[in-house]
């Protein structure tokens, strides 16, 4: 009995010590920063879920960013800096970008264990981060978003017609934006309708769901992978199941046999695909492997993107009104919008960047440093920062810091009119990042802007877009989610206008 007791206390012990053995690193080396509680560190509400993350963050940014340029913080166990200073967040994504050139996240999975998101641009470092990254650019040309707008548009029409037919049937912003975004990557990189809106239960959407799903069983994988990686790697443990896995290198399998016996001719990603695997032999995981990675970029965080944006302009009837006009100034006869005219919109551009400030869809990144180097704590004392200790970049704060934007939980579009210089002034002083900044910004951002407003335009040029009092107000975040995510969904009502 004594001897059980001894094994557990010391079990428990073991544990323990291990739990907090870097608790004092920051400490030792005289850095500010709030105390970590043990196993959970700096934001219990990673592991906790119970209030959103990008509030426990934004509580240290404003406890220490007026004497600090950077704070000691710990994800877990693991000693992190969160950066508190736009101009030092522009720098580690920028000027000194050789030493910070790794994403964080790219340690929790590899090729071997992941093949999909082992291979996904945002998750390698280096050199392969850099092969892959020149691999897939050529796709995001402006040549190529003007091949891909009538298959947006395409998508567009079937939208329309499925929120008519459902008129008077309260709406859920975020999943009516789901659905279009997943019928306009499917058709751009798997060739075929998803029909989100036509079937019940459409396979594409769903295993798209359960790809970025926070189920129970994912969370805790992801706390492990986090907390032991090593054991996570000796046990080949992933993110991804691998019936995901299967069904989206068969669906990419089955898209390129299609093409190839069609001879169908279409300048779409596929096609891109196709012809980057005869330029350099890529295999057809690999070729599965960017397929997913443009899915999960045009698909998940464009759709966070777009429900907010329809929440604002519902919420702000001056601001749709305003945005309507200007949509109709250039609608053609025959009830479309060419892809050159659509870009070049000066307040549907202002609308975006607006809730792009108010809601980015990530409110934080993480940089991993590569190569140590100092770092400005104050003005007047620098901080050798290590080799793997990352370096978090809070969004969220900076994009809402009365500091640098007047009145900043006001939904304004006006801040960034051409008249104040748009979004530059704001990107020189490193406080609007909503894709990143430097050379590992958003890859898909062309395409992400291009599909966004052809389904605001949409949208907005045929109905009436009000807040259901079904919708939660004030608005906050879900907990639960890892991206920006409304608590209790955002409910909308649309009114077709009669013409």
């Amino acid at each position: 009995m004594i001897l059980t007791i001894t094994l557990i206390v010391s079990a428990v012990a073991a544990i323990y010590l291990y739990l907090t053995w870097n608790n004092n690193y920051w400490k030792k080396l005289n850095v500010p920063g709030p105390s970590p509680l043990p196993g959970l560190g700096s934001f219990p509400s990673f592991v906790l879920q119970r209030r959103p993350v990008a509030d426990e963050m934004d509580e240290i940014y404003r406890d220490y960013k007026q004497k600090y340029k950077f704070v000691g913080v710990f994800s877990n166990r693991s000693p992190r800096i969160m950066i508190t200073s736009p101009e030092l967040a522009k720098d580690v994504l920028s000027k000194n970008f050789k030493n910070f050139h790794d994403n964080e996240f790219g340690e929790m999975t590899n090729k071997e264990i992941d093949p999909l998101f082992g291979r996904n641009p945002f998750m390698l470092n280096g050199e392969e981060w850099k092969a892959k990254r020149a691999e897939v650019t050529p796709a995001f040309t402006t040549s190529r978003m003007k091949a891909l707008f009538p298959l947006v548009e395409d998508v567009c029409s079937r939208m329309t017609k499925y929120v008519k037919e459902n008129r008077g049937t309260v709406q859920d912003a975020k999943e009516l934006s789901a659905k279009f975004t997943t019928d306009v990557v499917s058709s751009c990189i798997f060739a075929c309708d998803a029909q989100s809106f036509t079937s019940e239960k459409p396979e594409i959407r769903e295993q798209g769901r359960k790809l970025m799903e926070q189920s129970f069983s994912s969370f805790l994988v992801m706390i492990f992978i986090m907390n032991f990686p090593t054991l996570a790697k000796i046990f080949q443990i992933g993110i991804v199941p691998k019936s995901l896995e299967k069904f989206f290198t068969d669906l990419m399998k089955e898209a390129i046999l299609h093409r190839e016996a069609s001879g169908t001719n279409r300048a779409d990603y596929l096609d891109y695909l196709i012809s980057l695997r005869n330029k350099k032999e890529i295999s057809e995981l690999d070729m599965a492997a960017h397929g997913v990675t443009f899915f999960i970029d045009g698909f998940e965080t464009s759709s966070v993107a777009i429900s907010f944006m329809l929440y604002e302009i519902a919420k702000n009837p001056e601001v749709q009104k305003r945005l309507r006009q200007e949509l109709l100034k250039v609608t053609s006869e025959n009830g479309t919008v060419p892809y050159d005219s659509l870009l070049e919109l000066p307040y549907l551009e202002q609308v975006v960047n607006e809730s792009l400030r108010l809601w980015p869809p990530a409110a934080f990144t993480s940089k991993k440093c590569t190569e140590p180097i100092e770092l400005p704590l104050t003005d007047s004392r620098n901080v050798l920062i290590g080799k793997e200790i990352c370096a978090i970049i809070n969004i969220w704060s900076m994009h809402r810091d009365p500091e640098y934007y007047d009145d900043p939980l006001t939904f304004n579009p006006d801040r960034f009119s051409p008249e104040t210089g748009g979004t530059g002034p704001y990107r020189e002083k490193g406080c609007f990042i909503p894709f990143g900044d430097g050379p590992r910004q958003c890859l898909g951002m062309r395409f992400a802007r291009m599909q966004v407003k052809r389904c605001l335009y949409e949208l907005v040029k045929n109905f009436e877009i009000t807040v259901n009092p079904k919708t939660k107000e004030p608005m906050k975040l879900d907990p639960k989610q890892f991206l920006t995510m409304p608590l209790g969904g955002i409910w909308l009502d649309f009114e077709p206008i009669s013409k």
